[in-house]
């Protein structure tokens, strides 16, 4: 079987990706496997660089990649494809929708709204949050261009370093606690991992260098593991994610609450999914195998 390991693209993620394509490239299965990077470096070669491939392992982050386009184009030309369907991609993209659909679905998550420009600003609902409040780009990822904010007289610079990024950005309720993540592999929770940033939050230098967080396997207390495997499952399926994702939480004062749903997890030596699988016993190699057999199953 050709595998096409799809990786770069045209985002602010595109050095991630490419980390992610080259170390998945290193663990993917030779002898069962003709592997294929496919570098896209402008939006044509999703078409030009993936004909004759049998199947595309989709290593890419951020906007069109993890935004459901590639996902879109890759069905068109009848290629099956790794991870969640455009649909589920385009809206765990877009973080405001997302939350919007957990609450309709009664999933608890922090207080938030939206800005498309600096008018739009409303420090009423701001002081009805509360500060500290996180400002980010409503379709960013990777924590690129992500402030936790403290003073009014921040707000404004904050919003519009994200509307360089994005045509949006959120203004979120800031909650305290303890972030933890649940990936989840073909509706199935697998070890949850604790992250302990070494800065005040999980940001980019956090997720991509070594040693710039703690990341480990954490058993919760019963009752909160319950919780937290339901609350994964629930926003899973009311995204209509399929295959593999990952559920990033915090838990405060022991009340979990839903900060993001990752529908292409990262895949370097450093992510988090990998070192899930690894808790129980499945390596890299056998994660890629399965998410490749999960998927062509999912894509019929």
């Amino acid at each position: 079987m050709k595998i096409g390991v799809v990786m770069g693209g045209i985002s602010s993620e595109r050095e991630v990706s490419l980390q992610s394509g080259q170390s998945v490239i290193a663990f993917l299965d030779k002898e069962k496997y003709e592997v294929i990077p496919v570098v896209i470096d402008k939006k044509e070669d999703i078409v030009e660089k993936v004909q004759g491939i049998d199947f595309a392992l989709l290593a890419l982050h951020g906007k069109f990649g993890e935004d459901g386009t590639v996902q879109a184009i890759l069905q068109t030309l009848g290629i099956p494809y790794s991870g969640c369907d455009t649909l589920s991609s385009a809206v765990c993209m877009d973080k405001d929708m997302t939350k919007k659909v957990l609450k309709a679905s009664g999933i608890r998550t922090a207080q938030w709204f939206t800005v498309k420009k600096i008018e739009d600003i409303d420090y009423k609902k701001i002081e009805d949050m509360g500060y500290p409040v996180v400002i980010k780009p409503n379709s960013g990822g990777s924590s690129v261009a992500t402030f936790i904010i403290h003073r009014k007289e921040e707000v404004k610079a904050a919003v519009e370093e994200g509307l360089k990024w994005d045509k949006e950005v959120m203004i979120e309720e800031y909650i305290k606690g303890d972030e933890i993540t649940c990936p989840i592999l073909d509706g199935k929770m697998l070890p949850v991992l604790a992250i302990k940033p070494k800065s005040d939050f999980f940001d980019f230098t956090s997720k991509y260098s070594d040693g710039g967080a703690d990341e480990f396997i954490v058993e919760l207390e019963e009752n909160l593991h319950k919780e937290v495997e339901v609350m994964a499952l629930n926003t899973y399926e009311a995204l209509k994610c399929s295959v593999y994702a990952r559920v990033d939480m915090i838990i405060s004062k022991g009340i979990p609450y839903i900060l993001e749903v990752n529908t292409l997890p990262g895949m370097t030596k450093n992510s988090l999914f990998p070192k899930s699988a690894a808790g129980i016993g499945v390596s890299f190699s056998k994660l890629l195998d399965l998410i490749i057999e999960h998927s062509l199953k999912e894509r019929g």
